[in-house]
């Protein structure tokens, strides 16, 4: 007999695509709550390619009004940079004031020493600029990214009247073939959900899998997007299953699959009984 206290992901086999490191805490919900997690990082990160531009920023991180965080991502390799560097932002007398794309991202800067004064409403780099346009014009302002990152979020902000110093933080890296078979092997033994957490992950997602194969899958998984940007990735791409995360905290991510795993569950209950 099915425990009517079961959470909807009870049974259900999960695809992670963030990086390892980042996703410990919502694979372990997702598992507390019966889920089959399987792990497939579709990102890795590495340093620039050349620290000249980064450390010329931090070097004279004082001087700037503002810095805006579009990901943990960009808080975390500007941490690292600033320890090698030997920079302590929490001690630095005027440290600029902090933007962030989300609650995760703001969390991250407050933990690295930053005075986060604005959290976007829209979880989105292009968000956060049309947010604050008003507040940066004329403002010189620090935006660290990866060297992959949508170029819409600095645009959006120099037509504001911002003055941006854009430069590449880390970069990221896409999987490799041992990745791809290791996604073949997931996708031919079930899925019922695939999360993600960028563009990039949903495009090397697709190269990975195969057009071929993707209708497939999209047929019976649902896609769970984080940020508008994945979101819009995922929509290009044809996909229609689209779960939307309010923002990248484990809980919302947790609410939103659930959610839409119990609404399936309840059309397929109500399908068989009108047969």
């Amino acid at each position: 007999m099915a425990d009517a206290n079961a959470s909807p992901l009870d049974g259900k086999v999960v695809i992670v695509t963030r990086a390892e490191a980042q996703s410990n805490e919502l694979c372990e919900e997702l598992k507390a709550r019966g889920a089959i997690v399987k792990r497939l990082p579709l990102i890795s990160f590495a340093p620039p390619e050349n620290y000249d531009a980064l450390d010329a920023a931090l070097s004279s991180i004082e001087t700037f009004d503002w810095i805006l965080f579009a990901s943990a991502n960009a808080v975390q390799a500007v941490e690292r940079r600033g320890e090698q560097l030997g920079l302590r932002f929490d001690s630095l007398a005027n440290l600029p004031l902090a933007a962030a794309v989300g609650p995760a991202t703001s969390n991250a800067a407050e933990g690295a020493g930053f005075s986060v004064e604005y959290v976007a409403v829209d979880h989105s780099g292009a968000g956060l600029a049309r947010e604050l346009g008003a507040e940066l014009r004329g403002k010189k302002v620090f935006l660290p990214r990866s060297d992959r990152a949508n170029p819409e979020m600095p645009a959006a902000l120099r037509k504001a009247g911002a003055l941006v110093t854009e430069v590449v933080a880390y970069r990221n890296l896409p999987p490799n073939g041992t990745d791809r078979d290791k996604l073949h092997d997931s996708v031919r033994d079930g899925v019922d959900g695939v999360l993600f957490y960028s563009p990039s992950a949903v495009q090397n997602f697709l190269e990975l899998l195969g057009q071929e194969r993707l209708a497939s899958v999209q047929g019976r998984a649902v896609m769970v997007s984080i940020g508008p940007a994945t979101s819009a990735a995922l929509s290009s791409a044809g996909i229609q299953r689209i779960a939307r995360a309010s923002d990248t905290t484990t809980k919302a991510v947790i609410e939103v699959l659930e959610g839409h795993l119990a609404r399936t569950k309840r059309r397929s209950t109500v399908g068989a009984k009108d047969e």
